[in-house]
This record gives structure tokens, C-alpha cells and sequence, in this order.
């Protein structure tokens, strides 16, 4: 399938249809945006049904890990945070397939199969050699303990579901802003509204997984917890495949790779090469750039030393042309873009450390915790419902109140930039992070000797839960929209899996903060801040550490921030570059 126009060439072809007057020009425009729109329902929805089914194995695998398969507090943790890593450092293996070789579609239907063929294999393996006896895991009854065969079946299929959706996620993302063709001021708009529904599909496919089926595999009936998962994904996926006609394909652009290693050896072989006054850097002819598929990006002054692979030597100029001796301005252009984009990265990792507490250390703190209300226990992993919801309300409250408001303001129609936004939410993060080391200050000073639980309400975790969600709507929303629109378009699905990248690090870290500060506070026969029995333990001064890590993080991004230079593509207005440059 080839290329679909983009930008102004789009409105070429519909100005150069002979005979047809503005009104004419007005319907056909109106009715490519209907279409774009019906595509990006169809990916919403697979957006909200495959995050149900993934949510239904992780939001309450800490509990299963422990209750089930018995493992302790800190090493259910560890594994939680380097089973949810996996699923996001699987981002970058869809993103590479995706712009090197396969497309978005196509590697988005085979890793939702492998999401279907790995919780098919995970709910016949909980039924048939984990939960022994019957009822087993539900806090109460213990399980047998586990065959080796069995453990191994498990472990294959829960990183099945993680290479699945890990792969399907970035993909799927970049293939919805695909379904908007052009480059004006309403498809941009669109794009960005786009993204925001996308993070809200996602949300509210976890909202299922957070309530109903948290509710059931807490009562150990995990199994019937894994079925409706596994129903959900091929659902999912089955919608997915019913807009197969109406997508719009854009055609991989080749292995990235090689591109990027050739502008470093092409720079360092002229590392004594000096531009000629008067002369200019090679850049192909045309509208296009030599990347296929790709626009042609305007030179930028950052990182002069790489600027020297694109200067045209007597000897370039005789034979063949050897891209591993000379290259384009694009395509150096395209080497800066990532190494512009890795700072901003890179801060984005604490962030995700506060966000992956949810799913781990927040869990273990509800579970000490009264949770009944009246006869009904509430399940510490549905608590989550309350960052749901969270996210649900300021996704609404951002797009309807505060862009406009900000867009005034500011004379930027985003509101705030993605910048700012990233910024807002490493903010709020690092709030939540202290909410909760109050909550638990006070969790341990209600605890009852001789028992297991704390008086104190599980509800008084509700504000972590929101500030968790509300630093969501800021931190990944503009993630999502400043990685996707800062990556050259030969590696859109890699720009927006550097969001699911900065995730997967975030666990990998948890998990290492969780290993140094029980080797560091577990020792002289002292319990540790995490120890088996949190009620000898201090995790508030964890949540505090990570808070205070947050906030050096601010700093730090704040600077890389003011130092980055916005991409500018070919047909880029200088004034939108410096609204997207704003800090």
C-alpha cells in the first residue's frame, strides 16, 4: 500500500478536481475528517478493550503473586515492577517493527494475538495447576504449593500478555493519529484531541478491570477473573479487524538503525572536514526527503559536529553515492531529533517510578488497611477506581476549562505546551508521593497490636489515588502528544513508545530502590521499611524518598526543557516552532 498525501497535499488534490467550487472543496474536506473519525473510533474502542483484558492480569498480580504463588511483600513487588518494565520495554520492539518493516496495522493485529494466545494460556494454566484446592487465593485458603512445570507455564504465559500488549500499545497510538491526513490547524487539533481520548479509552478499560474483576479474583475466583479478560482481548481484537477497509496505511519506512549509525560514521570519517564558505550541506531535490516516506527537515544549528556527515567532499562527488560517507541534512536532522528528545526521556523515568507504586506498594499498604463497609470487603486493588476516575474527570476538565482558559492566556490554542504539561505532572506526582507517606505515618499509628490490619480506612488513600491521576492526564497525555510529534516521521511509533519506555525503566527502578533500601535498612536484624509485616516496617519513608527524587528530578527537567529546539519540518511556520519551543 503506498504513502497517504500528507498536509498541504492533501489540499492539492482536492483543489486540482476540476469543476468543483468551494462549497464542493468544503463537503469533500468535511468528509475525509468524518472518516478519519470513524477509524479512530474503531482504535478507541480496541484501545479500551485490550487495556481491560491487560488490566485484568496486573492490576491484582502483586495479590496473586503473594497469595497464590507465595511470595513475600518485597520480592511480589519486585516481580510486579519487572513484569509491568517488560510489557513497556516491548514498546520498542513493536515500534521497531512497526517503522522498519511490518507497519502499524499489521503489528498491531499479531501482537494482540499473542496478547489472545497468552491469557488463553494463562487461564487454563490458573484453573488446571495453580489454584489447588478450589477457592485457594482468596486471602483465606491457602494454595498447594507449585510444580515446577506449573510455574513455568505461568511465567510464560503472564510475559506472553506482556509482549502482546507492550508491542501493541505505542503502535496503536501512532496508527490513530495516522487516520488524520494534513498538517493545518484542525487536524492538529484533532491529533491532539486524539491522543487525550486515547489516554481516556484506556482508562476506561481499566475502570472493568479495577471493579468487577478485581472484585471476583480477590474472592479467589481468579480464573473466571482471566476468562473474561481473555474475552475482552479477542473482542478487541475482532473490532480492530473490522476497520481493516477504511484505515489509512502509511507505508514503513525502513530500518532506522542504520540510517542513524551512518550520520555518526559519516561525521567522525570528516571530523577534519570543514564547510566551505559559500557552499551549503547536501539535502536531496523535491518535496520529499530521502528517507522514503518521510518529510524533509529543516537544519537546525545544535550539534554542529554531526552537521559534517552532510558536507559533499570532490570525492563524494565521483561514483555512486554512499550514504555511509555523506548524508542528507534530513537524515542528520533525524539523528539530532533523537538525541534532543533522550534528556527529556530520560526525566520522564522517576515520574514513572511514582506511577508504578499503584500497582505495587500501593495494593500492599490497602491490604493492611480496614476495607469493609458494612459486610462487604472492598479489594485494596480496586482503590484504583479512584485514579480511574480521576484521569476520567480531569481529561474532561483539561479539555473543556483549562486549554481554553490557557489558550488565551497564552495565545497557544494547546493551552499549555507539552512541555508544561510534563512539568505540571512531575509536580503533582511528587505531591502524590507525599500524600501517601501521610497516610501511611498515620496507617502505622492506628495499627491494633496482635493484628494483621490497620483501624485506619482504606479510603484515606483516595487522595494518592487522585494526585496519581491527575499528574496522569498532564505527564502522559503530553508524553504521548510531545514524543509523537517531535519524531521524525520515519520513527513515529518509536517517539510514541519512548512513553511506554519511560514506564518500563520506572519499574526496573522501583525495583532496584526496593532492593537498596532493604539492603540498606534490613540489616542488625532491623525489618527494613518494606519488611513481610508492614506494620514493623516504615514504607512512608519510601514514599518520601521517592518524593524527594521527584522533585530533583523537576529541576533538572526544567533545564532540559528550556535548552530543547522544537523539530522543524519543511512546511513549518517559525512562529508555531517557537509556541511548541515555550516553556
Amino acid at each position: 500500500m503506498e504513502n497517504q498525501p500528507q498536509g498541504s497535499e492533501v489540499d492539492n488534490i482536492i483543489l486540482e478536481v476540476a469543476g468543483e467550487n468551494n462549497e464542493d472543496i468544503r463537503i469533500k474536506k468535511k468528509g475525509l475528517m468524518s472518516r478519519s473519525w470513524t477509524s479512530a473510533f474503531l482504535l478507541l474502542a480496541n484501545q479500551a478493550l485490550t487495556t481491560l483484558a491487560f488490566f485484568g492480569v496486573g492490576v491484582n498480580l502483586v495479590l496473586f503473586l503473594t497469595r497464590v504463588m507465595e511470595q513475600s511483600n518485597a520480592t511480589a513487588a519486585n516481580n510486579v515492577s519487572i513484569w509491568t518494565g517488560t510489557v513497556y520495554l516491548c514498546s520498542l520492539v513493536g515500534a521497531f517493527l512497526s517503522d522498519s518493516y511490518w507497519g502499524r496495522y499489521v503489528t498491531c493485529a499479531l501482537f494482540q494475538a499473542v496478547l489472545v494466545v497468552g491469557l488463553i494460556l494463562l487461564s487454563i494454566t490458573s484453573w488446571l495447576f495453580l489454584l489447588s484446592p478450589r477457592g485457594c487465593g482468596d486471602g483465606k485458603l491457602g494454595c498447594d504449593p507449585k510444580e515446577t512445570h506449573a510455574t513455568a507455564l505461568f511465567y510464560l504465559a503472564i510475559y506472553l500478555v506482556a509482549f502482546g500488549y507492550g508491542g501493541h500499545q505505542p503502535t496503536l497510538a501512532t496508527f490513530g493519529a495516522d487516520q488524520f491526513l494534513g498538517s493545518d490547524a484542525k487536524t492538529t487539533d484533532d491529533k491532539s484531541a486524539f491522543f487525550c481520548y486515547f489516554y481516556f479509552a484506556l482508562n476506561v478499560g481499566s475502570l472493568f478491570s479495577n471493579t468487577i474483576l478485581v472484585y471476583y479474583e480477590d474472592a479467589g475466583r481468579w480464573t473466571l477473573g482471566f476468562c473474561a479478560a481473555t474475552g475482552s482481548a479477542v473482542v478487541g481484537l475482532v473490532v480492530f479487524l473490522l476497520g481493516s477497509r477504511g484505515y489509512e496505511y502509511v507505508k514503513p519506512c525502513g530500518n532506522p538503525i542504520p540510517r542513524v549509525a551512518q550520520v555518526f560514521v559519516a561525521a567522525t570519517r570528516k571530523w577534519k572536514v570543514n564547510l566551505t564558505e559559500g557552499e551549503g550541506l547536501y539535502e536531496v531535490e523535491g518535496t520529499q526527503s530521502a528517507i522514503k516516506g518521510s518529510r524533509k527537515i529543516r537544519h537546525t544549528d545544535e550539534f554542529q559536529c554531526l552537521d559534517k556527515a552532510a558536507i559533499m567532499t570532490e570525492e563524494d562527488c565521483q561514483g555512486p553515492s554512499n550514504p555511509w560517507r555523506v548524508c542528507s541534512v534530513t537524515q542528520v536532522e533525524e539523528a539530532k531529533c533523537i538525541i534532543r528528545m533522550l534528556p527529556i526521556w530520560l526525566c520522564t523515568i522517576v515520574y514513572s517510578v511514582v506511577f508504578t507504586q499503584m500497582a505495587s506498594l500501593f495494593v500492599e499498604q490497602g491490604d493492611v488497611m480496614y476495607s469493609h463497609i458494612g459486610n462487604f470487603h472492598l479489594p485494596a486493588a480496586s482503590m484504583s477506581v479512584f485514579d480511574i476516575c480521576s484521569v476520567l474527570f480531569c481529561t474532561g476538565i483539561y479539555r473543556q476549562i483549562l486549554v481554553p482558559i490557557a489558550g488565551r492566556l497564552s495565545g497557544n490554542p494547546k493551552g499549555l505546551t507539552e512541555l508544561q504539561r510534563m512539568g505540571v505532572g512531575l509536580i503533582i506526582g511528587m505531591l502524590a508521593m507525599v500524600a501517601a507517606g501521610l497516610t501511611e505515618m498515620e496507617r502505622l499509628k492506628r495499627v491494633v497490636p496482635g493484628q494483621p490490619v490497620s483501624s485506619m480506612s482504606i479510603f484515606w488513600q483516595i487522595p494518592q489515588y487522585v494526585l496519581v491521576g491527575a499528574s496522569e492526564v498532564f505527564m502522559y497525555v503530553g508524553q504521548l502528544e510531545f514524543f509523537n510529534g517531535q519524531a521524525p516521521d520515519g520513527i513515529k511509533s518509536f517517539g510514541s513508545s519512548l512513553c511506554m519506555a519511560s514506564i518500563s525503566l520506572g519499574n526496573f527502578v522501583s525495583s532496584l530502590l526496593v532492593q537498596m533500601v532493604m539492603g540498606i535498612t534490613a540489616r542488625n536484624d532491623m525489618p527494613g521499611w518494606i519488611p513481610e509485616d508492614l506494620n514493623e516496617g516504615h514504607m512512608d519513608r519510601f514514599y518520601f524518598l521517592i518524593g524527594v527524587l521527584t522533585a530533583l528530578d523537576f529541576v533538572i527537567y526544567v533545564w532540559c526543557a528550556k535548552w530543547y529546539k522544537c523539530i522543524k519540518v519543511g512546511e513549518e511556520d517559525d512562529q508555531d516552532v517557537a509556541k511548541a519551543n515555550a516553556v
